[in-house]
C-alpha cells in the first residue's frame, strides 16, 4: 500500500504546478483524499479534499479560486492544480486518505487518515 506524490518544484510567483497523488496496492474509490502542506516549524495544514465516495470537494479559503482538486478513478490518482502561486504557498505537500469520508471543513482537522504519502516540495519564489 503506497501513496506517491509528484509534481512539486520551483516556480515563480504567479506560476502554476500540478501535483499528483498516485495510489498503489489499494483502490481510491471509497476514500476521501486530502492534500496537506507543512512548513518547518508550523503545523500541518489541510488544503483541499476530494471524496471519491460521495463526490464532495472542499478547499480552504486561502487557496479557493486558485487551486483545483480532481480525481481520476481510472488512474487511481488525485491531482491538485495550483495556479497563481504565491510565496506563502511554499511548503511540502502531502496527500492522505480517509475511508468513506465526506469533504468539508473537518477534513484537515478531525479525520484520522489511514495512509500518507512522503510529500513533494513546492517552492514559490517572489
Amino acid at each position: 500500500v503506497q501513496l506517491v506524490e509528484s509534481g512539486g518544484g520551483l516556480v515563480q510567483a504567479g506560476g502554476s504546478l500540478r501535483l499528483s497523488c498516485a495510489a498503489s496496492g489499494f483502490s481510491l474509490d471509497d476514500y476521501a483524499i486530502g492534500w496537506f502542506r507543512q512548513v518547518p516549524g508550523k503545523e500541518r495544514e489541510g488544503v483541499s479534499c476530494v471524496s471519491n465516495s460521495d463526490g464532495s470537494t472542499y478547499s480552504i479559503h486561502s487557496v479557493a479560486g486558485r487551486f483545483a482538486i480532481s480525481s481520476d478513478k481510472a488512474k487511481n490518482s488525485v491531482y491538485l492544480q495550483m495556479n497563481s502561486l504565491k510565496p506563502e504557498d511554499t511548503a511540502v505537500y502531502f496527500c492522505a486518505v480517509e475511508w468513506k469520508a465526506p469533504c468539508n471543513s473537518e477534513f484537515g482537522i478531525s479525520y484520522d487518515y489511514l495512509y500518507w504519502g512522503q510529500g513533494t516540495q513546492v517552492t514559490v519564489s517572489s
